[in-house]
């Protein structure tokens, strides 16, 4: 199997990007402290090596992560990249979660703060974060559609919806792309969402393409998690589920040191390798762990690679949901 091309298509009306997209998320927020100058300097050295797509939400650090992402793209060519914008959830001063609004009203204004944010005139691509369970999928994309027909968003998109939701969404405007997890131990969106996105044309953006880190090939058993960590509550990160987790991981190393490769290379690869409608997302907040992942996309997986991967962590083999109940509740993908 070929490595892939540096340029592709989010689906078959989405803007044209890199085959890898940088994830900004844990520059701000959800993953414990992080340092400021090295995530700006983490954007650059993604521009320079070619990645130009830059996924963000605007309740990352609540606008915290929009402005950092403004502060990395000052001097550069704004038409070079694309940012992609999730917004709906709802969060209290404490962090807390309270829901999401979808509203078209709420839409359009959370649309508002996150241009001044960026200070930029365009969002490329602007999704929901999750299904507002109060607003029918068709007002929201409705409410977007009008977003674009005004020229403030070139491309609507979702995230964690699941096959109906897609269909419905997509008879009111043509969607780019879908943002799921995506990864070796979360593939339950292969069974109904992704034959249904291929059938609409609709790309995938594959978040959690390392598990948060639990495919890395960095964690361990005794890692210190700080409180401001959410995988410090997710049950794969939790006791038992993380030791068999664990093991998982290290069948994968076997197979990643015979190529040459990390395991992280390797697990971004295998998501690459599933189509060349899914950009995998990265997560890096350090230049090392870019440059790592970056290498992914000069893997060649063999069919054999492919079989050995798929023996050595099955499709269910992961020990634990992905997200903790409550939050599994708002996943329409889920359902």
């Amino acid at each position: 199997m070929s490595t892939r091309p540096a340029r592709t298509t989010l689906g078959s009306t989405g803007p044209t990007t890199s085959a890898i997209g940088l994830g900004c998320m844990g520059m701000s927020d959800l993953y414990g402290p992080a340092d400021e100058a090295e995530s700006i300097a983490t954007i650059h050295a993604a521009l320079d090596a070619g990645v130009t797509l830059l996924d963000t939400g605007d309740f990352y650090g609540m606008g915290h992560n929009e402005l950092l992402i403004h502060d990395a793209l000052r001097g550069r060519n704004r038409e070079d990249v694309q940012i992609s914008v999730k917004f709906g959830a709802q969060r209290g001063p404490d962090g807390s979660w309270l829901g999401y609004d979808t509203s078209p009203a709420a839409t359009k204004t959370a649309l508002a703060y996150t241009l001044r944010r960026l200070r930029t005139d365009h969002i490329d691509v602007y999704r929901p974060a999750r299904l507002d369970p109060s607003v029918p999928v068709e007002e929201t994309v409705g409410a977007i559609a009008d977003l674009v027909k005004a020229g403030y968003v070139r491309h609507i998109g979702l995230s964690e919806v699941g096959a109906d939701t897609l269909r419905r969404a997509a008879a009111v405007h043509p969607i780019s792309d879908l943002q799921i997890e995506y990864s070796l131990i979360s593939r339950s969106l292969e069974t109904a969402v992704l034959p249904a996105a291929r059938e609409l044309g609709i790309g995938i953006t594959a978040y959690g393409v390392l598990s948060r880190g639990l495919l890395s090939g960095h964690w361990s058993n005794d890692r210190e998690v700080a409180a401001t960590d959410f995988r410090g509550f997710s049950p794969r990160f939790q006791g038992d589920n993380l030791a068999h987790n664990l093991s998982l991981v290290e069948a994968l190393r076997v197979i990643a040191e015979a190529k040459g490769a990390s395991v992280a290379q390797v697990a971004i690869a295998w998501v690459a390798s599933r189509g060349e409608d899914i950009v995998p997302l990265v997560g890096a907040r350090r230049r090392d762990r870019l440059t790592e992942a970056l290498g992914a996309l000069d893997i060649a997986l063999t069919s054999a690679d492919l079989a050995a991967i798929e023996a050595a962590v099955p499709a269910g083999s992961a020990a634990g949901d992905r997200y903790a109940a409550a939050q599994m509740a708002h996943l329409d993908s889920e359902h």
